[in-house]
C-alpha cells in the first residue's frame, strides 16, 4: 500500500516522458496474500461479522461481570485474525484460508463459554491461544502458551519465548503457529509465553510493551514465580532477547539469545563506504537499543549464547563475547558444529538442559553486587538499583553498587545525578553508612527520603523522591527522544481548522496518513486519532499527545504555545526556534517536550514512529532516528528515510532546555 505523498509523486512521475520509470513502492509488509474466491469470501466476511456482533452483544451484556468481561480478548483474538486478514488481502495459502474458518469456530464456541459464564480455557493445559488489551492504544493482542502437564504445585517458572522474523506473521499466521505445536525449546514445567510482539519488529517500541503485557497478564493468572522467569529466541528473537536481558536486566534469572544481531551499525553494515551517512544524531540514537554497551548488565543474569557454527548471525556472539570481557564477564556459548541458521539438535539439547538447570535455580531476590549501565532513562533500574537523573543523556551512565557483611552501601557511579537503593528500605532494613563515589553518609532512618540519593554541586546527599515539579527534568518516563512518546498510551490530535500554510497544511495530513499506516502495518493496532475539538481533560491527564498541525489549524497546539514552556513560536511567516528563523512557509517543526498542560505526559509536534519505510526491510534498523526536536524543509519530498530534508535536530539538555 503506497503512503499518499508517494501516490503523489509516482503519479506525477507517470505524466512524463515514457522512458522514465517511477520509484519503486516502499515495502509492504504484511505483502499482499493470494486472491479469495467468491465463495470463501463471502463466508469468512459472513462468520467475521457474525463473531463480532456476538462480542459486542457480549460486552454489554457482561457490563456488570468485571471477570468475565477482561476475558473478552481471548474471543477477540479470533475475530480480529480473521478481519484483518480479509480487509489487508493477506491470506497466503488455502491452508491459512481454511484455518480462518476454524478461528471462526474456535471463537464462537469461547463466546459461548463466556455467555456461559464459564472460561475452561484457564485450566487447560498443551497449547493455549489468549489475547489482552494494549493500554497503549486499545488494540487487541494475541499471545501463545504452553501449560505443561508437569507444572508444580507451587508458583511456576516461566520462559518468555521470542520469536524470529516473519513477513508473513499476521495474527492469523501466529494463531496457526501457536496451535500447532511449541516453540523450538521449551524448558519441561516451565510455562512458556509466545508473545506476538506486535508482528515484525524485535520488541521494539510497542513490541517490547507487548512482550511486558503479556507477560503481566499470565503473572497475574497463574501466579508465577517471580524469581524464576527467562528469557529466550532465536534469529530475529535472539536480537530481542539481547535486548531485553542487556535493558531489563533485574527480571530474568536466565537468558538464551539465540544468533539475532547485537547492535545496529555492524549488524546493518551502516557505516560502510557505500551507505549513505548517517547523522550523528542517529548515531547516538543507536544506543537505545544496543547490548553491545551494556553488556555489564548480564553480570547478574545467567546467559546462554547459541549459534551455528557457519550462520552469518553467529556475529552477535562474537561481539558480544568481546564486550562482556572488557567488562570482565565470561559468556557461556554454545555453538553448533557445521551448523548454518537453525539450533543444531545435540547442541540444543545440551543448552537446554543448562537452560533448566538455571530457571529451577532461580535468582537472587536481593543480589549484593549490582552492575548496571544505560544509555537512556526509558531503561532506569536493575534489582534494587534505580537511576532517577543523568548528567547527560546519551553517554553511558554507570552504578556499580554492593551490600557489605555490616550493612553498609558501596556505591560508584558514573554520569548520575540521582539513583534511588532499594536496600535502604529493605527488610531487614540496610541503615549502615553510604559510600558513595569517594564520600561517606550516614544513612537516615529508612523511609523514602532514605532511599533517594541526590548530587549537587558534585556531592552526594539524601532528597526526596523527584517528582516532575514546576521546572521540568529528564527523569524515567520523561526523556525524549520522540519515539518515547510512544512506549506509553497516546492520542493522535487531528487538526480541524484553516493551517497557515497551504503546504505545511497538505504535509501534515500526509504524515498523519502515514503515522496511522505505519502503526497498523507494523505495530498492529489502529492508531487513537481524535479531532483537536474532541480532546477531553481526562485525555490530558492520561495520554501523550501527538499534536498534528500548526497555531492556527490545531486550537490544543495553539493553547500550548501560549503557555510559553515550549521554546518555539510559530506566525504564519515564520518559525522561531533556539534564535534561529524559519521560513514558515515551507518549514515545520518536529519536537517533542513535557506537556504544559501536564508534565508528567509528553506532547509531540507533527511526528509519528519515526523509522518510515527503510526500516521495514532489516529489524536492525528499526532505531530512532530523530532525536528531541528538528526542523523540517518541506521543499525535499517526504521519502522512506525522513519526512522532508531535516536542516537542523538535536536534543534538549536534562532540564528541558
Amino acid at each position: 500500500m503506497r503512503l499518499p505523498h508517494l501516490c503523489a509523486a509516482a503519479l506525477a512521475l507517470a505524466t512524463l516522458a515514457a522512458a522514465q520509470t517511477p520509484p519503486a513502492a516502499p515495502k509492504r509488509i504484511p505483502p499482499p496474500g493470494v486472491t479469495l474466491t467468491s465463495a470463501d469470501r463471502a463466508e469468512l466476511i459472513t462468520g467475521a461479522a457474525g463473531l463480532r456482533a456476538e462480542l459486542d452483544s457480549l460486552a454489554r451484556d457482561l457490563a456488570g461481570e468485571a471477570r468475565l468481561l477482561a476475558l473478552l480478548p481471548d474471543v477477540e483474538i479470533f475475530h480480529k485474525a480473521v478481519a484483518w486478514s480479509l480487509a489487508d488481502d493477506t491470506f497466503y495459502s488455502s491452508k491459512e484460508i481454511a484455518f480462518a474458518k476454524h478461528l471462526l469456530v474456535e471463537g464462537r464456541e469461547r463466546a459461548a463459554h463466556l455467555r456461559a459464564k464459564k472460561a475452561p480455557w484457564l485450566d487447560a493445559k498443551g497449547l493455549i491461544l489468549r489475547g489482552y488489551r494494549s493500554k497503549l492504544d486499545g488494540s487487541v493482542q494475541p499471545y501463545g502458551l504452553v501449560v505443561p502437564d508437569g507444572l508444580p504445585s507451587g508458583p511456576p517458572p516461566l520462559m518468555v519465548w521470542l520469536l524470529g522474523r516473519g513477513e508473513k506473521r499476521t495474527e492469523l499466521a501466529f494463531l496457526a503457529e501457536r496451535e500447532a505445536g511449541p516453540p523450538q525449546l521449551t524448558p519441561k514445567n516451565t510455562l512458556t509465553l509466545v508473545p506476538y510482539g506486535r508482528f515484525c519488529n524485535a520488541t521494539k517500541f510497542a513490541g517490547e510493551v507487548d512482550v511486558f503485557e503479556a507477560l503481566a497478564a499470565v503473572r497475574e493468572q497463574y501466579h508465577v514465580d517471580p524469581l524464576r522467569i527467562a528469557v529466550a529466541g532465536f534469529s530475529m528473537g535472539g536480537g530481542s532477547t539481547w535486548h531485553l536481558a542487556t535493558h531489563f536486566p533485574g527480571l530474568w534469572c536466565a537468558a538464551s539469545p539465540g544468533a539475532g544481531f547485537a547492535e545496529t551499525p555492524i549488524f546493518t553494515k551502516a557505516n560502510s563506504p557505500r551507505a549513505e551517512p548517517r547523522p550523528a544524531w542517529e548515531q547516538l540514537l543507536w544506543r537505545h537499543y544496543e547490548a553491545t554497551g551494556i553488556s555489564g548488565n548480564l553480570f547478574n543474569v545467567p546467559t546462554l549464547a547459541y549459534a551455528g557454527e557457519i550462520d552469518g548471525q553467529k556475529e552477535a556472539s562474537d561481539l558480544m563475547e568481546a564486550a562482556m570481557a572488557q567488562e570482565g564477564l565470561k559468556l557461556e556459548r554454545f555453538i553448533g558444529p557445521q551448523t548454518a541458521h537453525k539450533y543444531h539438535d545435540a547442541t540444543k539439547a545440551e543448552l537446554t538442559k543448562r537452560f533448566e538447570e538455571l530457571i529451577a535455580k532461580g535468582r537472587e531476590p536481593l543480589p549484593r553486587e549490582i552492575r548496571f549501565s544505560t544509555y537512556t532513562l526509558r531503561y532506569f533500574e536493575s534489582a534494587w538499583v534505580r537511576i532517577l537523573r543523568m548528567d547527560r543523556q546519551w553517554e553511558r551512565a554507570d552504578v556499580h553498587a554492593r551490600i557489605a557483611d555490616d550493612g553498609s552501601l558501596h556505591v560508584d557511579t558514573q554520569n548520575v545525578a540521582a539513583l534511588w537503593l532499594a536496600p535502604l528500605k529493605s527488610d531487614p532494613p540496610y541503615v549502615g553508612k553510604v559510600y558513595i563515589d569517594g564520600e561517606v553518609l550516614d544513612a537516615p532512618p529508612a523511609s523514602d527520603y532514605a532511599r533517594t540519593l541526590i548530587k549537587t554541586e558534585r556531592h552526594w546527599g539524601f532528597g526526596h523522591a523527584l517528582g516532575h515539579g514546576a521546572e521540568p527534568h529528564k527523569i524515567p518516563g520523561l526523556t525524549g527522544p520522540i519515539d518515547d512518546a510512544f512506549m506509553e498510551p497516546f492520542l493522535f490530535v487531528r487538526p480541524t481548522g484553516k493551517p497557515l500554510n497551504a503546504e505545511v497544511g497538505t504535509w501534515v495530513e500526509d504524515e498523519l496518513t502515514a503515522a496511522c499506516h505505519l502503526w497498523r502495518e507494523v505495530f498492529r493496532g489502529e492508531a487513537p486519532v481524535k479531532t483537536d475539538a474532541t480532546v477531553t481533560d481526562d485525555d490530558i491527564k492520561n495520554k501523550n499527545l501527538i499534536l498534528w498541525g500548526d497555531p492556527s489549524s490545531n486550537r490544543l497546539l495553539a493553547k500550548i504555545l501560549a503557555e510559553q514552556k515550549i521554546p518555539l513560536t510559530w506566525s504564519a511567516k515564520e518559525i522561531t526556534f533556539r534564535g534561529k528563523t524559519y521560513a514558515a512557509a515551507n518549514h515545520a517543526p518536529i519536537l517533542i517536550f513535557p506537556n504544559p498542560l501536564n508534565p508528567e505526559h509528553y506532547v509531540v509536534l507533527n511526528s509519528g514512529i519515526d523509522f518510515r519505510t527503510e526500516g521495514y526491510g532489516n529489524n536492525a534498523h528499526q532505531t530512532p532516528k530523530l532525536p528531541d526536536w528538528a526542523i523540517v524543509d518541506l521543499r525535499t519530498p517526504p521519502g522512506p528515510r525522513w519526512p522532508g530534508k531535516i536542516i537542523d535536530a538535536g536534543f534538549f539538555d536534562e532540564e528541558w532546555k
